[in-house]
């Protein structure tokens, strides 16, 4: 089995204080709460390129701000969550499919976890535990897919709807990004890579795109390529 890199423990929210007056104790904690909270970020998604976070000030964001249009027009906010889709309460897979099923709407909710065995170094998996890869002509700097068409048949890109949430468990928040695909639609990036699934790994935890022309590997929690 698999062993896998749990995200840092979740916050946990102070208790309502009670009457209408506050300690000095309680008010260093809230204020020690609200400094910690920053567990995600909300980033908005360009046309072709990986957009910084934007985290308000308070380090929280508004959940009903999440789909709204940008001040730049058709762009969307994807909420990235520091937790798991579990741990929020979640159930299924959002609408991620597996193996060779074409993936004909993008899903509500992705989540991306690190696992240690059995590659040489910690890769990501789904919630499926689909191995999740990257490719040596895309690139990160900016983010760029360069495989569309058939070669997004047989390499599905991981997609997200518009203002959609990526759940994690041993990635860091500020490794994911997103990029707009040629088609349109959002890819989940980790340090700038697109990611994909391989549609001839069938079972949980298959890794038969590993290492492919030479060019496709499994992509690590920064967005590191991991060979064996």
């Amino acid at each position: 089995m698999n062993q896998i890199f749990p995200g840092p423990p979740s916050l946990r929210r102070s208790p309502r204080r009670r009457g209408g007056r506050a300690v000095a104790s309680s008010a260093l904690v809230l204020l020690s709460v609200v400094g910690m909270s920053a567990c995600g970020k909300t980033i908005d998604i360009g046309d072709s390129s990986d957009q910084p976070a934007t985290p308000s000030a308070s380090g929280t964001q508004d959940p009903n701000s999440l789909g709204a249009p940008s001040a730049g027009g058709d762009n969307s906010a994807l909420q990235v969550v520091d937790s798991t889709a579990k741990d929020a309460g979640l159930n299924g897979n959002g609408g991620t499919v597996t193996g060779t099923v074409v993936q004909e709407t993008p899903p509500k909710w992705v989540q991306m976890t690190a696992v240690a065995a059995p590659l040489s170094s910690p890769h990501l998996i789904n919630v499926n535990q689909a191995t999740l890869y990257r490719f040596d002509k895309d690139t990160a700097d900016p983010s760029t897919s360069n495989c569309n068409d058939a070669c997004a048949a047989k390499w599905p890109p991981v997609t997200i709807e518009e203002g959609g949430k990526v759940y994690l468990a041993g990635v860091d928040p500020e490794n994911v990004g997103s990029v707009r695909r040629q088609d349109g639609n959002l890819q989940i990036t980790v340090g700038g890579w697109p990611v994909y699934r391989f549609a001839n790994d069938v079972k949980p935890g298959d890794l038969n795109g590993q290492g492919v022309d030479n060019t496709w590997f499994a992509v690590g929690p920064t967005g590191n390529k991991v060979t064996q």
